[in-house]
């Protein structure tokens, strides 16, 4: 049992930090409210639990293709560059979409959850090196159970901070002014077109 709680700190601790999955996670919810937020985090989830079986069943060295990296780090440059732009152009529109809500389908929120997550090359360093390692070490001296109990108890933590930071962002449109609530959206699209130049330097530096 102390294990298990120990392996879901680990994935509440890793899923904590505001990166660029976290900071579209944090947007949505002030935009489109909790449900959005949350759907888009299941999404999240379910190109974590993908990448937690290619590494248990031992085809992360595909992934470690340098051509698969510079397509990775290429699309996560796209993909971010694109909806923090996006973002801020859209920032006057705010206003309008509280009132009146913005007709999203849940289904694209948590479509658009797995391909940030499953594009995110931060997302497939964490799995082919911190869960590799944690296989790596626990596979000698663990039964098959253990190793999907402490896999799902890294799960759970991970579901955990989602639906907290979905809770927070939702709540948080309703007791911030307007005006707040684009100061918050200008941050969080500075902050998705900052990580897309990050990610572009490593593709460019990749085929170097």
């Amino acid at each position: 049992m102390n294990s298990l709680v120990v392996y879901m700190f680990l994935g509440a601790s890793l899923a904590a930090p505001i990166g660029p999955v976290k900071t579209v996670l944090l947007n949505t919810g002030i935009k489109r409210g909790f449900f959005h937020a949350w759907a888009f985090s299941l999404g999240s989830v379910a190109a974590d639990i993908l990448y937690m079986f290619i590494v248990y069943f031992g085809v992360g060295q595909f992934i470690e293709s340098p051509l698969i990296k510079i397509i990775l780090w290429s699309f996560g440059c796209f993909v971010l560059l694109y909806t923090g732009i996006e973002n801020l152009l859209t920032l006057n529109k705010v206003e309008m979409s509280l009132k009146f809500g913005k007709r999203v389908r849940l289904r694209t929120s948590m479509l658009t959850g797995f391909l940030m997550s499953l594009m995110n090359p931060l997302t497939i360093i964490f799995w082919l090196g911190i869960y590799g390692s944690i296989l790596a070490k626990t596979a000698g001296g663990s039964t098959g159970y253990q190793i999907i109990f402490n896999s799902g108890a890294i799960m759970l933590g991970i579901i955990i901070v989602d639906v907290m930071m979905a809770f927070l962002s939702s709540g948080a449109r309703k007791f911030l002014s307007v005006r707040l609530l684009i100061i918050v959206s200008l941050i969080s699209s500075l902050s998705m077109i900052g990580f897309g130049l990050y990610f572009g330097i490593q593709a460019y530096q990749a085929l170097f």
